[in-house]
């Protein structure tokens, strides 16, 4: 529904701002449906792990998308109502003028009290006037029915938006089960539980967990050694969100930290940015639930704030592998349309913590991490 309503605004030929929010509509229309045939298709897929983490970016992909159109459509329509209230005056003149010609008779327009010259003079008048009154008569209706249009679009929103939701909501659960299931991922080292425990019973600052972590190391299985030396300063971000504080920035009561603080949707999938060693896993101090990567020998990306976390301490995971999932409760249909028409916009968003560690340090993750 919402892509034919979308279809009709643009073969309108509105403004470009209808247009765009009609483009954006159909664009994540078309996202969502291909995510939703990617789900289909995951439990056939031999890597079910890497086909769900695809599905499950695929949904986040056309649900902002869909947020954007969404929003793009309650902004236009809200300044065109204002535009039509605006011009309320004028528009209540425009009808007197024309309910007045309506009434009266044809002849009865050409007469003029001075005669035929007068009469002459009237008719000229006239025929000027009638093109403007015509031209002013289509633009507001051009105006309404853009109006009638966007509405019906965040109308018809809902339903793909709540398909969209729901789609998501399966992938995760599919993933969470499948990663559950996952046997085959390669091993750099066995951790000792015994050892970890302690340290994290003796641990009081992040430093010096990171510090400890190598004494946590059981036995040495060898095999490949990640090395994500080469990509440094163009790794993606771990997650589709917006940097909120940088390395150092002072948050409002003046504490900084020297790491990234990144704002991203509730439930967002976070992925390695690179292969790398999983060191570490679970809850941490006041951090909620890390992960701890190791990208490079002597390199710690320390992930923390998730809600769920993925994988075994020791696992070599892939570029883009899932390592976790934020927490907060997504949003539903309703609650993204009302949000968008009353122009609030600020979804309830988690935050992600990002600190990275060469040697004992933390260093700027600008170093590493290419985020505009």
């Amino acid at each position: 529904m919402i892509r034919a309503l979308a279809a009709t605004l643009i073969l309108c030929a509105g403004p470009a701002g209808a247009q765009g929010a009609a483009e954006a509509a159909m664009a994540a229309s078309d996202r969502l449906e291909a995510a939703a045939l990617l789900l289909e298709g995951a439990e056939t897929r031999r890597d079910r792990v890497a086909a769900l983490t695809e599905t499950v970016r695929a949904y986040e992909d056309g649900l902002a998308a869909m947020r954007d159109g969404v929003r793009r459509a309650a902004i236009r329509q809200r300044s065109l109502e204002a535009e039509l209230a605006g011009r309320r005056d004028e528009v209540g003149r425009l009808l007197g003028v024309l309910q007045r010609i309506e009434r009266t008779p044809a002849p009865m327009l050409m007469l003029h009290p001075a005669g035929p010259e007068g009469s002459a003079r009237a008719g000229m008048m006239l025929a000027d006037v009638t093109p403007a009154l015509q031209a002013e008569v289509e633009e507001l209706r051009a105006l309404l029915q853009e109006v009638m249009i966007l509405r019906d679009i965040q109308s018809g929103a809902t339903g793909t938006l709540e398909d969209g939701l729901t789609g998501a909501q399966e992938a995760r659960a599919a993933l969470s089960a499948a990663i559950a299931e996952r046997t085959e991922l390669p091993r750099r080292f066995t951790e000792d539980a015994v050892a970890m425990a302690v340290l994290i019973a003796s641990t009081e600052t992040l430093d010096a967990f990171a510090s400890g972590l190598a004494e946590t190391v059981e036995t040495e299985l060898g095999g490949p050694v990640p090395d994500a030396a080469d990509a440094k300063g163009a790794l993606p971000l771990p997650l589709q969100g917006e940097v909120l504080r940088r390395f150092g920035e002072p948050d409002a009561a003046g504490v900084s930290r020297p790491g990234w603080l990144v704002a991203a949707p509730a439930r967002s999938l976070v992925t390695a940015p690179a292969a790398a060693t999983l060191r570490y896993r679970g809850p941490l101090l006041d951090y909620g639930n890390v992960v701890i990567l190791e990208p490079a020998s002597g390199v710690l990306m320390v992930l923390a704030g998730l809600a769920e976390v993925f994988g075994e301490t020791g696992e070599i995971v892939a570029e883009g592998a899932p390592v976790g999932l934020m927490g907060g409760a997504a949003p539903d249909a309703q609650g993204i349309l009302s949000e968008t028409a009353s122009g609030a916009g600020a979804f309830r968003r988690e935050t992600l913590y990002i600190e990275v560690r060469e040697g004992d340090a933390p260093v700027d993750p600008a170093t590493w991490f290419e985020a505009d």
